[in-house]
């Protein structure tokens, strides 16, 4: 039988196990007690010297010493080739931004890697949070938050997400001691309380010694809800453990015992990691939706989400623990359940029907290892709805969690994508065998101990996988928007599907709908990425996301789109200045083959009448000379290495873009 016989009939077998009823799901009753208090501490910023682990280490040493987040071995690593692309037209281009109003740089890797006194690790990707409201801009990124008004004014300085929520250093450079690693940030601001929520996935380290920065296994989610409406002021935390193996009140989702891969040092060795948290809200509750990986092997255990009634949080002071219920181990016809992303809605806009249903949406084409689809193709998404949410507020929480697929348009699994050629100094650097420095001739030295290979390329930022991406409840109707890819202008690309569906409860308390409208967004020549979209009642909306390829370094930019499925052409909010040139993209940091890290999600949000969005670009450009600018002293000098006047850092240069659209 031929391989593409076999992924044919692998397709067939996948899509009739799909066709099964849904099953109401039960939920656990937990409690999170507050641990302490976030603030926005001022820590100063760091220089632009060099220091461990970015200097003179081992060639292909993967992992957290320099910041690749350790979850990217645990998406679509090596993605399937899809059965076949969707065929779409080019959006175009628009020739004008009518409907931008204000648009300025948000957080960068510089600002990450500078924070806390320079005690932090160079991060990709800068998974994007953004909420605004009451004239506040509130941004969180791996692993940095800050907050601006809606000028794009600093209200606080850049402060680093350990500090916030008040966690030694990442990197204490002076000690050489670990703190817990923070990834993952989402945040909200639920009107009804008037109160902003920042979550962050934190990951336990072993602290110092030989196995410094090895995971104990201990995870948990980090709920930060502000004491007031002040998103500057102070918050209380709430810690939710996560590690699933039946200590600290977590239920034990069966990783392997005992796992090989756990380091000696690992308290906690059959753990499951609380990956790739989001958030949604309705009337009654806000919901956290995790993707339940073992932390220490491949095994995948299926989305849980964890549903909290609001009631408990709108009093003038914030209670000393909270009570939740979780739903462990989602299925979706008789497969885990994979990024299944609540729904945001606003008052006005949310759900009465079946005593409150919170509604959320899911994808099923992936690599195979998650959705138990090993097509990389599908034609169908995951429609979800928590029932009787109000009882969420009463002593006796009684929710129900029920789902189905739901036939849609063909979406696949994204080809990574393509950027122009121009200055990539950190490639250069390890390409480089002349130059003077102060342990020997050519560049390369400056970062390792031993020789690497002198032959790497151009990057191809990741374009993630077919995940769900953020999604919105309005006008009684679902949006949400996937990376996808596609056939356009002849060439494959990566793009994006976008849904709107429309859901109801039957009077047996499940989950029916239908999708109402769909359609895909594609640049010809170029690549569209990391989607979020975000609705307003008028029926507006917008999608953002990263455009790259032929014709644009990566730049962050939009599409309006309408109730009735009207798109526009291709809006750039600002335009890269340069290639992508972080150290995910080269083998002599992560190993062969690499994979470039890009924001693993992007944001949007409504204010009002306005629509605010952000997403990841470069927004600055340097050649070696100006990345190491003390090549030609003598003797050699590493003062100002890789900071390219200000503008980067010498592993990573990505930028975020905040832009508020008036549709």
């Amino acid at each position: 039988m031929t391989r593409k016989v076999s992924c044919l009939v692998a397709a067939i077998a996948f899509a009739a196990a799909m066709l099964v009823a849904a099953v109401p799901a039960g939920a656990e009753t937990r409690t999170a007690a507050a641990s302490g208090t976030a603030a926005f501490r001022e820590t100063g910023t760091g220089s632009d010297e060099l220091a461990f682990p970015e200097i003179r280490r081992r060639v292909g040493a993967r992992g957290t010493p320099v910041g690749l987040l350790p979850i990217a071995g645990k998406r679509g690593q090596f993605p399937p080739k899809p059965l076949a692309n969707p065929i779409v037209a080019s959006q175009g281009l628009a020739g004008s931004n009518p409907e931008l109003g204000a648009s300025f740089d948000g957080l960068t890797s510089r600002d990450q890697r500078l924070a806390n006194g320079g005690n932090q690790f160079s991060v990709e990707p800068p998974d994007q949070a953004l909420c605004v409201a009451d004239g506040y801009v509130l941004e969180s990124v791996n692993t940095v938050i800050r907050v601006k008004d809606t000028s794009g004014a600093n209200l606080t300085g850049v402060v680093d997400l350990n500090s916030f929520y008040g966690y030694p250093a990442q990197i204490n450079r002076t000690t050489g001691v670990f703190g817990p690693f923070l990834t993952d940030p989402v945040c909200l601001f639920v009107p009804s309380i008037d109160r902003w929520v920042q979550l962050v996935l934190t990951i336990d380290q072993v602290p110092s010694g030989d196995l410094a920065g090895a995971f104990l296994g201990t995870n948990h989610l980090d709920l930060a809800i502000s004491d007031t409406s002040d998103p500057t002021a102070s918050w209380t935390i709430y810690p939710i453990p996560a590690q699933n193996d039946g200590t600290d009140g977590t239920p034990d989702n069966g990783c392997p015992t005992p796992d090989p891969n756990a380091a000696p040092g690992a308290t906690n060795p059959t753990a499951e990691i609380g990956d790739y948290p989001h958030l949604g809200m309705d009337a009654n509750g806000i919901y956290i939706s995790t993707n339940g990986y073992c932390l220490f092997s491949s095994q995948y255990n299926g989305a849980q989400l964890y549903a909290i009634g609001l009631e408990q949080l709108s009093g003038s002071s914030l209670p000393s623990s909270i009570t939740f219920q979780h739903f462990a181990n989602t299925r979706l016809a008789g497969s885990p359940g994979f990024t299944v992303w609540p729904a945001t809605s606003f008052p006005g806009e949310h759900s009465t029907e079946a005593g409150g249903t919170e509604y959320l949406l899911s994808t099923i084409a992936g690599d195979g290892t998650e959705t138990g689809n090993p097509t990389g193709t599908a034609r169908r998404i995951g429609l979800w709805a928590l029932t009787n949410t109000s009882s969420l507020n009463t002593d006796t929480p009684n929710v129900q969690l029920t789902n189905r697929l739901v036939n849609s348009e063909t979406y696949t699994f994204p080809p990574s994508s393509d950027q122009p050629p121009g200055p990539t100094p950190l490639r250069d650097c390890i390409n480089d065998t002349t130059l003077p420095t102060p342990f020997g001739p050519g560049c390369w030295q400056v970062f390792f101990v031993e020789e690497p290979e002198h032959d790497e390329v151009i990057s191809r930022p990741d374009s993630l996988d077919g995940r769900m991406q953020q999604v919105w409840f309005v006008n009684g109707n679902l949006w949400g928007a996937a990376g996808t890819g596609v056939s356009v202008g002849g060439e494959t690309k990566a793009g994006i599907a976008w849904f709107k569906v429309q859901p109801k409860i039957t009077g047996a308390g499940k989950v029916e709908g239908k999708v109402l409208d769909e359609g895909y967004v594609a640049l010809a020549d170029n690549n569209l990425t990391m989607p979020a979209l975000a609705m307003l009642p008028s029926g507006e909306g917008a999608l953002a996301f990263s455009v790259l390829g032929e014709d644009f370094f990566p730049s962050a930019g939009y599409v309006s789109i309408d109730e009735a499925g009207g798109v526009s052409p291709v809006h750039i909010a600002a335009a890269g200045l340069g290639p992508d040139d972080g150290f995910t993209s080269y083998k002599a940091f992560v190993g062969d083959p690499p994979r470039t890290r890009w924001g693993d999600y992007g944001a949007a949000w409504t204010d009002g009448s306005d629509i605010w969005i952000a997403s990841e670009y470069i927004g600055q450009t340097c050649t070696l000379a100006q990345y190491y600018p003390g090549s030609g002293a003598s003797p050699p000098s590493l003062a100002g290495f890789g900071s390219c006047g200000g503008t980067r850092v010498s592993l990573t240069n990505w930028f975020t873009r905040i832009s508020e659209l008036n549709p």
